[in-house]
């Protein structure tokens, strides 16, 4: 996955309503509420799992991609454990996969959210791309997310007993390309 196009001194940082465009309804709903989650928690930005949590709870198609309903079903439960309190050891820091430079020297790359969620987000819409889509859906996001070896999701879905290497390689193997 590809970092972010680094900002140009003197050009706006993209915002939020310019990711928020190249979404389908779906995943722009799915956005919205990582939104809400986050604002509950305590958090200052979207992080990955947030994103994760909207996902699973409102896009069937990301659902189906998982093994069982039982997988589902555990991913769900330690998601809302994290909600409860799990997520108290991430609550104030800024999640960081590595992939981007946690701050810049103008503040995160889009407000409100955390680098590895920009990144997720920027590999859901170059997964799209590829396949011709201006828009990117759940699964483009899904196969982003556990494509990133050191994010917030990878971690969720592993203690939820996800293979997150199959799953983003039958992810990787069923989308098409352009």
């Amino acid at each position: 996955m590809q970092s972010p196009t680094p900002q140009v001194p003197g050009q706006p940082a993209p915002n939020s309503s310019d990711i928020d465009a190249r979404l389908t309804v779906e995943l722009a709903s799915v956005v919205s509420g990582a939104r809400r989650r986050a604002h509950r928690d305590g958090d200052q930005q979207i992080d990955t799992a947030h994103l994760l949590h909207s996902l699973v709870e409102s896009d069937p198609e990301v659902r189906e991609a998982f093994d069982s309903g039982a997988q589902v079903a555990r991913v769900l439960g330690y998601l809302v454990q994290r909600s409860i309190g799990y997520g108290l050891r991430w609550q104030g820091t800024v999640e960081d996969s590595g992939a981007v430079p946690v701050v810049t020297e103008q503040g995160p790359a889009v407000a409100g959210w955390s680098p590895a969620a920009l990144t997720a987000m920027d590999g859901a819409l170059e997964r799209a791309a590829r396949r011709g889509d201006p828009q990117a859906g759940g699964l483009d996001l899904l196969a982003a997310l556990a494509a990133d070896r050191a994010c917030r999701a990878v971690e969720v879905l592993e203690r939820a007993g996800v293979d997150t290497r199959s799953l983003a390689w039958r992810l990787a193997c069923a989308c098409p390309q352009a």
